[in-house]
């Protein structure tokens, strides 16, 4: 495996706590599958979190385990301090989590099933909050709507307003956007940031790398049940992302002359370009190949480059461990 993904688990803002820390966490299955191993991972206060990974990684397992659901074989997570397995109502209170199904009563009203979900955390009821959650959705104007009558989009806001209910520090969104069209999708990212900027803590998984690209101010990818990588997006694109220079050439090429061989260049399909990939430490070697391809004769009519995407590179990680 490259050693750019030994996992790198320190917090965001290492000096302080993290709002989520898990230890060791490992989760074996009666069968003897074992769907996490020694998991180590540590969220900061007020960050975005994507958590990406192929079906079957670990994710909701994980997630799981942290929101009280499924027990864990061997490990820790404590949530501000506090552990779930000996404080498990303090910690839980803390965390908000909206599953990728819709899971809410169809004849329910927007406002009573927000409400209801309020009382399950033995929350008081305080139309104030109920309100407030609601307009910061953008559901008030609909709070007397059964859920049925409601669109894909407006359900799945439903879910984050009951989420959200009982004023929970951090929130779990598991594939927020699943089978929502672009501009809803759009529309959602917006509210997470609105969150985000509340002081929320946010951890989001999603088979949408464009979501993580565009949201997330770090991200871990999860395969067979371990953390491959934890990385700041910036910084994982600094050190992973890939660059290619394609030369649009005058002729036909049948072969990369002997001089050119130290650059890697390839040949198109078509053979009409020649492509350069490289990454920031060799990106002044640019200069020195265009200056020894003009001293082989060939010449080009036009250039363009690609940055490797975040998807380029998920998939990149993910391969040697197929």
């Amino acid at each position: 495996m490259n050693s750019l993904a030994h996992p790198d688990t320190r917090s965001a803002t290492p000096l302080a706590p993290p709002a989520l820390s898990i230890k060791g966490l490992t989760k074996t299955y009666a069968s003897g599958f074992q769907a996490l191993k020694r998991v180590d991972l540590d969220i900061a206060r007020g960050e975005i979190f994507a958590l990406l990974g192929p079906n079957g990684a670990g994710k909701t397992t994980l997630i799981s385990i942290v929101c009280g659901i499924v027990n864990a074989s061997t490990g820790s997570v404590t949530v501000d301090g506090q552990d779930i397995g000996l404080h498990y109502r303090a910690a839980r209170a803390k965390i908000g989590l909206v599953p990728q199904e819709l899971t809410t009563d169809a004849f329910e009203t927007v406002w009573d099933t927000v409400s209801f979900s309020r009382g399950l955390f033995g929350k008081g009821r305080d139309p104030a909050v109920i309100e407030r959650v609601l307009r910061d959705l953008h559901l008030y104007d609909k709070k007397d709507n059964q859920i049925r009558t409601l669109s894909g989009g407006m359900k799945r806001r439903v879910l984050i307003a009951k989420a959200l209910s009982h004023e929970p520090e951090i929130l779990f969104l598991d594939e927020p956007t699943a089978g929502v069209d672009v501009e809803l999708r759009r529309d959602m990212w917006r509210v997470v940031r609105g969150l985000q900027q509340s002081g929320v803590t946010i951890i989001l998984t999603t088979h949408y790398i464009e979501e993580a690209e565009e949201m997330a101010d770090r991200i871990g990818i999860i395969n067979h049940g371990e953390i491959v990588l934890v990385e700041s997006k910036t910084e994982l694109m600094r050190k992973l992302g890939k660059k290619q220079l394609t030369l649009q050439m005058t002729q036909p090429v049948d072969a990369i002359p002997a001089s050119l061989a130290p650059y890697g260049l390839t040949i198109s399909a078509d053979r009409r370009s020649l492509v350069y990939t490289y990454d920031k430490a060799s990106q002044g070697g640019i200069d020195a190949m265009l200056n020894d391809l003009g001293r082989t004769g060939l010449r080009f009519t036009d250039l363009a480059t690609h940055q490797s995407s975040l998807e380029d590179i998920f998939v990149g990680l993910l391969e040697p461990t197929r």
